[in-house]
């Protein structure tokens, strides 16, 4: 049969711009394609995870490999490849300062660096390809606990998409070839009560049906974005209004229309039609430096943030509309179901797993909530700094420590430990799952725990 020219282009584009449309939910439910995995949510099943591994013997560990640099974007998996990030400086070891502290300071990056991307293969470890994105000095500062690589690439299967903040934001294939770059102008967050504060932009790509969403709180004009995913066109971009500086991914709700973008933020969370970029509902009184990803479950939206006057926990209807801020004396609303005052986490993102909200806090407080009332299930102390966002798989729950410890605990209403292991390095950045392989990131290696 012969086919025209006309036609054979038309089926070319039609393959090459759905393609991802090829794959099932289930066999997207499989992969790691951006943080905290499918559609942010933390978990995967119908797997078989570890309970147990030693890194010094090698026990349990399918393979360790160094990644120079530092960077605490997460890895993102993609059938048999791992996508991650690092900062190079010439320096090549630079400052990091974890544990429990207040300070504000910045780091003083003033050396020139590779920003680079890294494609492993997940049977071995081995390196597939890598690709300098940029090189120079960087153009924002970092807090002494950030990285200039904070935020975790995203994929489909078949473009790779890679934010290096103000040093902009990069688009690949699966074997690395540049399909195209995008300057982003200068992203500095800060803290808003200190002007000219820096401490590294972290906000990470979002894909969802060929389109990519950007949330860039930046100060003086804090926006939201959408990108076509193969030319990096804008589509649409809103304004956050006086929002203030934050460093959360924002979260895809796809259940009853319209689809929504969900967003953190301190005076400013909410969501936002996936089309149009029309704000849909908001809600305030956050925490006032929001980190943690929104977390969709079920049929409701889960926000919480911690720092100042306020650190709640909401639970969301997401018919919601207009201003849903609660009143002072108020936990419950028409589209808020529950909440609570205090307790929010800092850095984590909330797990929710198995009916179950799991919310650790910076100094190792774990908080076990049903998920859909509010009722407190169990609060546990794990007496650890934590950044890294908890993941689960296989009926265990895995949290991170910044010492690098690994703790797993049982899945369920009451608190159960069923092992401690050592990493030997620090781990700022929050692990993936692929099959049955627990994927870490370490301060200076990627390691495979099969």
């Amino acid at each position: 049969m012969k086919v025209s020219r006309i036609t054979f282009v038309v089926l070319v584009f039609l393959f090459f711009f759905t393609a991802p449309a090829l794959y099932s939910q289930k066999d997207y439910d499989r992969q790691w394609p951006g943080f905290r995995g499918p559609m942010a949510r933390g978990y995967v099943e119908n797997v078989k995870t570890a309970v147990t591994w030693n890194v010094e013997n090698s026990k349990q560990i399918k393979w360790k490999t160094a990644i120079p640099g530092m960077g605490h974007s997460s890895p993102v998996i993609w059938d048999d490849k791992i996508f991650v990030t690092t900062a190079i400086s010439e320096k090549m070891d630079e400052s990091l300062k974890v544990g429990l502290y207040g300070d504000i300071d910045m780091a003083n990056d003033s050396d020139v660096h590779e920003f680079k991307v890294y494609c492993l293969d997940k049977s071995n470890g081995k390196i597939i390809w890598e690709k300098v994105a940029c090189r120079g000095i960087p153009k924002s500062k970092r807090h002494t606990k950030a990285s200039q690589a904070n935020c975790t690439p995203a994929t489909d299967g078949k473009f790779v998409v890679v934010s290096f903040g103000s040093e902009g934001l990069y688009c690949y294939d699966m074997k690395g070839n540049l399909l195209w770059q995008k300057d982003m102008g200068l992203l500095n967050p800060g803290f808003y009560l200190v002007p000219g504060i820096e401490w590294g932009y972290s906000s990470s790509p979002v894909i969802y049906k060929n389109r990519i969403i950007l949330q860039c709180d930046i100060p003086k004009t804090p926006y939201i974005t959408s990108l076509d995913l193969a030319t990096g066109k804008e589509i649409w971009k809103t304004s956050r209004g006086d929002e203030v500086e934050t460093y959360g991914t924002p979260a895809i709700y796809a259940g009853k229309e319209p689809t929504q973008v969900i967003v953190n933020g301190f005076r400013h969370m909410g969501g936002y039609e996936f089309e149009t970029g029309k704000e849909l509902w908001k809600l305030s009184n956050g925490g006032d430096i929001p980190t943690p990803t929104p977390v969709i479950s079920g049929e409701l939206i889960y926000l919480n943030s911690a720092h100042g006057k306020f650190s709640p926990i909401f639970a969301i209807k997401p018919d919601a509309k207009g201003d849903i801020t609660l009143a002072p004396d108020s936990t419950k609303n028409q589209f808020i179901p529950w909440s609570v005052k205090r307790g929010g986490a800092y850095m984590q993102t909330p797990l929710i797993y198995r009916g179950l909200l799991y919310n650790l806090q910076v100094n190792g407080q774990l908080t076990c909530f049903d998920a859909v009332t509010g009722e407190i299930k169990f609060k546990q102390s794990l007496n650890d700094a934590f950044s890294a966002s908890g993941i689960a798989a296989d009926g265990k729950v895995y949290f991170s420590s910044e010492t690098g410890i690994i703790y797993v605990i049982k899945a369920g209403p009451v608190y159960e430990l069923l092992a401690k292991n050592e990493m030997g390095d620090i781990c700022m950045a929050t692990p993936g799952i692929s099959g049955n392989i627990l994927v870490f990131r370490t301060r200076h290696f990627m390691v495979a725990v099969e």
